[in-house]
């Protein structure tokens, strides 16, 4: 089971990982704003890669990787963080991380078309219907309505807001067609993940440097809670989250690894909504739920042998 499965259980780790990564920058970026969470978390999680590649292998970068690995891993990072992730903080910021996951939702929609145009990936009847329930049971869940906070938005603060989301879709994507295609052959997971984060921390701070915004920022981040859910996000996020998305792409297709990576805001909105705040769940949010279980039960005996 688990060998037979093991991308998928990748996934669905990457989306139990990304749910605590959701909680903590949604904290920080409303603190410190979305550029300076961007470049701060980045250089964080590339300190833990470089010290885990260093134990691991013996370097801290892959160096006798090929150019034309580089080449693609460079765009993976570039477009999949320094780009997606400045939209999807931005998104937070304006749209609040209800409305902002429910539109990060269509990330499995887009991951599949893309990596059928581009890799020739195609999915079965069955695992095209059952991809196709989770995403909408994971819509169900948080199509909820929106608390007070977020519903005070204006109207143009949230237009801006849902574009930058849809433009978070669409380099999300990108990102895992170009990794996947990036560590063909059974390039180091660790290696790969490296590669990308330094290619958008380079990225990130290139930009601050021409935009002269560099100067003042470790002043934001003098504040204690602004401190720990930056470095615990950047450890949940881009260093433990980004590698075991790596491992379920590289084990799973991708339309498949992507909708069970989707399942982020199921986890962030029920047991968060329930437990921690005290809130009614919804008979909504609850067949939401039960489609995005059954979605995801079927992805798995679908690749039994």
């Amino acid at each position: 089971m688990i060998a037979t499965h093991w991308g998928e259980i990748a996934a669905l780790g990457t989306a139990v990982l990304w749910t605590m990564t959701y909680l903590q920058f949604t904290v920080a970026v409303r603190r410190i704003g979305a550029s300076l969470l961007n470049r701060t978390r980045l250089t964080v999680a590339l300190a833990f890669l470089v010290l885990a590649h260093l134990i691991m292998h013996g370097t801290p970068f892959p160096l006798d990787a090929e150019a034309a690995r580089w080449g693609w891993l460079i765009l993976s990072g570039v477009i999949g963080f320094a780009i997606s992730d400045a939209l999807l903080f931005r998104s937070l910021l304006h749209l609040g991380a209800h409305r902002t996951s429910l539109l990060m939702a269509l990330i499995p929609v887009a991951s599949a078309l893309f990596a059928w145009g581009m890799l020739g990936e195609e999915l079965t009847a069955t695992q095209a219907v059952a991809a196709l329930v989770t995403v909408s049971g994971i819509a169900l869940v948080i199509s909820t309505r929106s608390s007070d906070r977020e519903a005070a938005n204006t109207s143009r603060r949230t237009s801006f807001g849902i574009l930058c989301a849809l433009g978070a879709v669409v380099a999300q994507s990108l990102r895992y067609i170009l990794s996947k295609q990036g560590m063909s052959g059974g390039f180091p997971i660790l290696s790969t993940n490296v590669m990308q984060i330094l290619a958008a921390t380079v990225a990130v701070w290139v930009v601050a440097a021409f935009r002269g915004t560099i100067r003042g920022s470790l002043a934001p981040l003098r504040e204690r809670t602004v401190v720990l859910s930056t470095i615990g996000g950047a450890f949940t996020g881009p260093f433990l989250g980004v590698s075991l998305s790596l491992v379920a792409l590289s084990a799973a297709p991708v339309g498949i690894a992507s909708t069970l990576m989707a399942l982020t805001p199921v986890f962030l909105l029920l047991p968060i909504s329930r437990f921690a705040f005290k809130e009614r769940i919804t008979l909504r949010a609850t067949i939401g739920t039960a489609l995005a279980v059954g979605g995801v039960a079927v992805l798995f005996l679908v690749r039994a042998p």
